[in-house]
């Protein structure tokens, strides 16, 4: 389990890439925007989804 302040640290994307790792397809980008929202202390669903996939994808 990762604490919040390593989620902190680390960020929503490379939290979201050590779990997809770890994980593979049992997660999904949700949990990325989950991750992201909790840090900005926002609804999952109005984080900026775009950017963050385009993050995750390398663009």
């Amino acid at each position: 389990m990762v604490s919040e302040e390593e989620l902190r640290r680390l960020g929503a994307v490379a939290a979201y890439r050590r779990l997809k790792f770890r994980f593979d397809h049992r997660v999904s980008l949700n949990a990325l925007y989950a991750m992201q929202g909790a840090l900005v202390d926002r609804d999952w669903r109005d984080v900026d989804r775009e950017a963050l996939r385009r993050l995750v994808e390398g663009r």
